[in-house]
């Protein structure tokens, strides 16, 4: 039973909670709350995180802290290295409990699921009350996304997006998609021209505070992977709206026709780079997604671009973060493609002489970002193709993206990415030859490899790899009603081409070198 006490109320603000409008705040009063932020061992080391990526969560949450001394607040908080930091959430609530004698701890609840656990203990561990509420920046809450998937054989993003575009009515005229569609992905697939470049993204030069934190991480996590050379993401929430503001001016335009395009060395192209923003709490999604809809009503941008900005944050965005609550904690082991390769080592050096997957990890070790289509269809995809152990390459993209929460995370890859869920997220594998890669980004122009040969020494080996995955998965994925009839192809090759293929595909597989231990976790 909690004590009765006539403390304050204390309200722990987690490091992706970086707004003043979170539910734990409002209707606060400034003289009767103390504000907890805590920088934790735990959370920093549980996987090896990207430089950029520690960087990014420590600097943002220091200067949340001055943004809300500076407003009134009374604001605990603690550094990584103080003295008696006791590396965990849990030990640094009772800390704070022990100073601050609260009568209520007011905290929203916990984006990961190994958080939320420890947190929804918290009652029965500390006598003061607890209470947990709801994070309201999504659209969807769990109860809401448990109700809709609950009453479904399969679950469906677009279905999904539909109902938040109309709970939103976000692009709606009346009760109809603007445009008569709800979707415009097919006008997105532009392949990249000769020349394709964007204009230059925001890039924001560190302060003393983030100069402060790069010299702690390279202190404390020198070690692991990632560069500091240059460090350039928004960390305040004026930052993070002159992002989103040169966005809207410069990129939303070409956004829609060029996101799947991908080309060797330009690094953002026309994509918003806006999520590490809005995953930290310092931009709303809603008011972007409004803002890309005033964009289109007011003549600046076109429908498929905005559209389909829309649909990744109310739609994908949402829908991932429903689907991992609704599928924990068995998702994080789900293998259903028994897929149980080592990771290869060059997902950590970038030292292979596949071009494509060469600058996508480039790309990652410079910057902790690839765009959704270098994720998806070249590292991803080679993930799937090869047969990489989903656990293996969960933790690589948990570890190298500073975007990367496990909720977001966990569903694109192991169920996006590998199909590990068997199709419960996706209507197929997302397996793809050297022939897409080819066509949409300007790689194989470059490469060692050629997309036209399809076996044997020079061949890309997308190319073997992509037929050695689907004759292995014959038996599950011929009754996939999207790429059965991929298997009729298969047969009219002939056995003997069948044999060169997977031998080309075995051969290329005994050259991988398997990631040494310590990359993604301690050892």
């Amino acid at each position: 039973m909690a004590s009765i006490s006539d403390g304050p109320v204390l309200v722990p603000i987690l490091g992706d909670q970086l707004t003043r409008n979170l539910a734990s705040l409002r209707g606060r009063t400034k003289d009767d709350t103390v504000v907890l932020m805590m920088e934790v061992w735990d959370e920093a080391t549980y996987v090896r995180h990207h430089k950029q990526k520690i960087v990014l969560v420590f600097s943002a949450m220091r200067h949340f802290a001055e943004e809300l001394r500076d407003a009134g607040w009374t604001v605990d908080y603690v550094k990584l290295d103080d003295d008696g930091n006791s590396g965990s959430f849990t030990g640094e609530l009772a800390r704070a409990i022990e100073e601050h004698d609260p009568r209520l701890v007011s905290v929203v609840e916990a984006g990961e699921w190994r958080v939320r656990q420890d947190m929804e203990q918290w009652a029965d561990k500390f006598a003061c009350a607890v209470e947990i509420l709801r994070d309201d920046r999504f659209v969807c809450s769990q109860a809401e996304f448990d109700e809709w998937a609950d009453d479904r054989k399969e679950l469906r993003m677009e279905f999904f997006y539909r109902e938040m575009r109309r709970k939103t009515g976000l692009l709606l005229d009346g009760d109809k998609p603007v445009g008569g569609e709800w979707n415009y992905d097919s006008e997105n697939r532009k392949p990249p021209k000769e020349g394709l470049a964007a204009p230059e993204r925001p890039k924001f030069e560190p302060n003393a505070i983030t100069q402060e934190v790069i010299a702690l991480a390279e202190d404390r996590f020198g070690d692991h992977f990632g560069s500091l050379e240059k460090f350039e993401w928004p960390v305040t929430r004026d930052e993070a709206e002159e992002a989103a503001d040169a966005f809207f001016a410069e990129r939303i335009e070409c956004f829609g026709p060029y996101q799947d395009a991908m080309v060797a060395g330009e690094d953002d192209l026309f994509h918003s780079m806006l999520s590490t923003s809005i995953n930290l709490g310092l931009l709303d999604p809603l008011d972007l997604c409004r803002r890309a809809e005033q964009a289109y009503r007011d003549g600046k941008a076109p429908l498929n671009s905005v559209e389909g900005f829309i649909r990744q944050i109310i739609g994908w965005r949402e829908y991932v973060r429903g689907f991992y609550f609704h599928q924990m904690p068995h998702l994080q082991k789900a293998n259903a493609l028994n897929a149980q390769r080592g990771l290869p080592e060059f997902y950590w050096t970038g030292e292979t002489d596949m071009a494509c997957m060469a600058d996508c990890i480039r790309s990652t070790r410079d910057n902790a970002h690839a765009h959704h289509i270098q994720r998806l269809m070249v590292l991803g995809n080679f993930a799937l193709l090869a047969g990489i152990s989903p656990r293996e390459v969960q933790d690589w993209f948990l570890v190298v993206y500073a975007d990367a929460y496990e909720w977001v995370e966990l569903p694109n890859v192991a169920a996006m990415i590998l199909y590990a869920d068997g199709g419960k997220l996706a209507s197929k594998p997302y397996a793809a030859s050297g022939n897409y890669i080819n066509k949409m980004s300007n790689y194989c122009s470059g490469c060692a490899y050629s997309p036209n040969k399809k076996t044997g020494d020079g061949a890309c080996p997308f190319n073997p790899l992509y037929w050695h995955f689907m004759d292995r998965h014959r038996d599950r994925l011929e009754k996939n009603h999207r790429i059965g009839r991929i298997y009729a192809t298969w047969d009219r090759m002939g056995e003997d081409r069948q044999r060169e293929y997977l031998a080309s595909a075995e051969a290329f597989l005994d050259t991988l070198e398997p990631a040494r231990e310590g990359w993604a976790r301690a050892d």
